[in-house]
């Protein structure tokens, strides 16, 4: 519990610290979420990937309206009950708003039942949180139907180029698909902000939270993932490579990486769900800069890094994603309902050594699921050819960033 008084002080603090953060770079975010709604918005995201610069500049699209920051060293006695306070302190304060700002307020267990309220009153609620299983599941609890989360991803290239005043090319390329997409990293060039990073998600978002006694094992799993990126694996075989107890280990470690957004993992895909549950699956990571700074070895795999790029691009877009994997494998399948729309081959550099790996891969994917058109996504290689009927367009990565799209 914390007492009115200084729950007060605090709130004060940050209405005047709100005032020193610069905005930074406009998100491309902003413009896609329309605050005047009858639902709560949730921002969800990694740690230090912008949700707090992304909620500063949403408060800029309003007149008027309350913030707390529930990461606050000053509040960390905050309890459930401490809520009615603050909001006495908001309407004691401040004149009457109808937009509330909270960041990070997962911190606070059960905060899910005032943020109902409000919405129940008719306010607009925009909070942040970094653990997508916890929102989802405090969501589910007592705001089912009324919110909508939005995932927020380190810098795009698009937002790269902005921040560093470039125009579009192989060179800013380069230095994108190297340092990827986290701002404080972009700026300053320093490793430590990466490694730190991944300590911080361990330890307070992973190993605190989940009571995890075993840090070493944690550490050094979540290691072996970011350094094999674009690989595939079994629980089972991490299991004993880590010498875990039990493959439900294994599931719990790798879903506490993903709720927190630093590893994501696709299925191999297959029309029988109990085979795609119990085929290899593929890791990837939330960012390439975050990656190499975390590796455990010297990494020099140029294709891993840019398959990873454009999975986190894909992946922007939609949460059904697979890798295809017959007689011969293609990256990526998208799925929308029931039905597989997109094929995409990733290709560092397409020649004779690679040509016929990639084509093969990707003309059996568009047979098997009727598609007429594939692309593989190169360095810095374009072309559009014909094969057996289907379309094949080759396309830097780079271009096809900055491509619009749907």
């Amino acid at each position: 519990m914390i007492d009115k008084e200084t729950l007060r002080r605090v709130v004060r603090l940050q209405r005047e610290e709100l005032l020193l953060f610069e905005a930074g770079i406009e998100r491309e975010d902003v413009n896609k979420i329309e605050l005047n709604i009858p639902f709560a918005i949730v921002l969800s995201g990694i740690r230090r990937c912008g949700k707090s610069t992304l909620l500063r500049q949403l408060m800029k699209k309003v007149k008027g309206f309350y913030y707390f920051n529930f990461e606050d060293s000053r509040a960390t006695e905050f309890e459930l009950k401490d809520f009615e306070k603050l909001d006495q302190i908001f309407h004691e304060d401040y004149k009457e708003q109808d937009y509330y700002f909270f960041d990070e307020i997962q911190n606070i267990p059960q905060w899910e039942i005032f943020v109902r309220r409000l919405v129940d009153l008719k306010k607009q609620v925009v909070i942040t949180g970094s653990n997508a299983s916890l929102l989802s599941k405090e969501l589910g609890t007592k705001l089912t139907g009324r919110h909508l989360t939005h995932e927020l991803f380190p810098f795009s290239f698009k937002e790269f180029l902005k921040m560093k005043e470039e125009e579009g090319s192989i060179k800013s390329f380069e230095e994108y698909l190297n340092d990827g997409g986290f701002a404080d990293y972009i700026k300053l060039k320093r490793p430590n902000i990466l490694q730190e990073l991944l300590k911080d998600i361990l330890a307070r978002d992973i190993g605190i939270r989940y009571k995890i006694r075993n840090q070493k094992t944690l550490k050094e799993l979540a290691i072996y993932l970011l350094t094999n990126i674009g690989k595939q694996f079994t629980y089972n075989s991490l299991k004993k490579n880590f010498k875990l107890g039990s493959i439900n280990s294994v599931i719990s470690f790798i879903s506490y990486f993903e709720d927190t957004y630093m590893i994501f993992t696709i299925p191999q895909f297959d029309y029988s769900l109990k085979k795609m549950i119990v085929n290899p699956k593929k890791v990837y990571s939330i960012d390439n800069g975050f990656t190499l700074k975390n590796s455990a070895s010297f990494f020099d795999d140029r294709g891993r890094l840019l398959e990873n790029l454009v999975f986190i691009n894909l992946r922007k877009k939609s949460r059904d994603i697979f890798y295809f994997k017959e007689n011969n494998e293609c990256d990526f399948l998208i799925r929308e309902g029931i039905k597989i729309v997109d094929a995409f081959q990733v290709c560092y550099e397409f020649n004779e050594d690679s040509k016929d790996r990639e084509i093969n891969g990707l003309i059996e994917a568009l047979k098997k699921f009727n598609l007429k058109e594939g692309i593989i996504l190169t360095y810095n290689q374009e072309d559009n050819f014909e094969i057996e009927n289907k379309k094949i367009r080759l396309i830097p990565v780079w271009k096809w960033l900055l491509e619009k799209k749907k």
